[in-house]
């Protein structure tokens, strides 16, 4: 199991992005491809601001290559794609009290997937949640989005996504009920480049 040393050039928490993921990548003919293929800089109407766009960067090349990486002190989500380097992508974490830690595998994919609230999601909000208990059908309207990823430890389902989103504006704040939201098109291009069994941590 990974844990921060093999991240960190220093152990100040205020440290860990700069320290480990925020450099920018230097130009070359595979980075130029590679960023070729990237989503653009909107979703839909939305202006996406540039500290969340796809993104190639350095990274510690200690990183194995192939693994999930998600900072929530930045909002980022990191897919390590060669040794040094990542695709960097925003995304939006879990509200206080319910952020997830750990370490885990994607043990399931989803287009368009279906949606059902947790009992603990349906008794701190019935409001929102008591009528979708049974289910929501996927589409355009559902808020995991366009795609998901399912984090499972130990063969077991955690309950956590890295998904879609019906809310881009919401990328780059904590506000989800522990889940990982990206925007449609990011979690596209994600959920295209990642294999099931794919590591994944958040920090």
């Amino acid at each position: 199991m990974i844990n921060r040393r093999t991240f960190l050039t220093t152990s100040a928490a205020s440290l860990f992005a700069t320290s480990a993921f925020a450099q920018t990548a230097p130009q070359s003919t595979w980075i130029d491809e590679l960023t070729a293929t990237l989503p653009g800089k909107t979703e839909g109407n939305y202006t996406i601001p540039e500290k969340y766009w796809a993104t190639v960067v350095a990274v510690n090349p200690n990183l194995p290559v192939g693994e999930i990486h998600i900072l929530p002190q930045s909002k980022h989500l990191y897919f390590t794609v060669a040794e040094g380097y990542a695709i960097r992508y925003g995304c939006a974490i879990g509200q206080e009290g319910l952020a997830y830690f750990g370490t885990g595998v994607i043990g399931r994919k989803v287009e368009w997937p279906s949606w059902t609230p947790t009992p603990e999601m349906i008794q701190r909000n019935p409001d929102a949640y008591a009528q979708y208990a049974d289910g929501m059908p996927g589409g355009p309207q559902n808020p995991l989005g366009a795609r998901a990823m399912y984090v499972y430890e130990n063969g077991r389902d955690t309950a956590i996504r890295v998904h879609g989103t019906t809310s881009p504006r919401s990328i780059g704040s904590a506000s989800s009920n522990g889940c990982f939201r990206m925007y449609n098109s990011h979690v596209i291009d994600l959920y295209n480049r990642v294999p099931i069994g794919t590591v994944i941590h958040a920090y």
